[in-house]
């Protein structure tokens, strides 16, 4: 049996260059001031809250109600964590950073997985609020 050991390069180039793809890192997104738009005139600030608390519960956040008019969501997946702030009021809602754990958050840039948790929650509660 031989061994073409230029087809074993390739392949272990290509696995080197997939796994480090899929641990990029993005810069941060942060949601800010995204429109309030549900299937009435206007919510209340209770029914806005009740969405996001909602739509986060929805995907596994850990929905913490803080001050009026903000929420503390945190996510746990296997080692990872991250922490985002909701302020919200009857018109708009911000899902801003707060703080992670192993996702390589420099300053700038996360892991590219936490984008995606966030992209979703900003999904849910859009679908949330267009219940109200």
């Amino acid at each position: 049996m031989q061994f073409d050991f230029g087809k074993i390069f390739i392949v272990v180039i290509s696995v080197l260059i997939m796994t480090v793809a899929g641990c990029r890192s993005n810069p941060v997104l942060n949601i800010e001031d995204a429109a309030v738009v549900t299937g009435k005139s206007q919510a209340s600030a209770d029914e806005v809250k009740n969405a996001i608390m909602l739509a986060g519960k929805s995907l596994g956040w850990v929905m913490k109600p803080g001050g009026a008019g903000s929420i503390l969501a945190t996510l746990n997946l296997r080692k990872h964590m991250a922490v985002v702030d909701i302020k919200y009021n009857t018109k708009t809602y911000s899902i801003i950073y707060k703080n992670s754990q192993y996702l390589d958050y420099d300053g700038t840039n996360i892991h590219g997985n936490y984008n995606g948790w966030v992209q979703r929650l900003n999904q849910a509660i859009q679908v949330q609020l267009s219940g109200v």
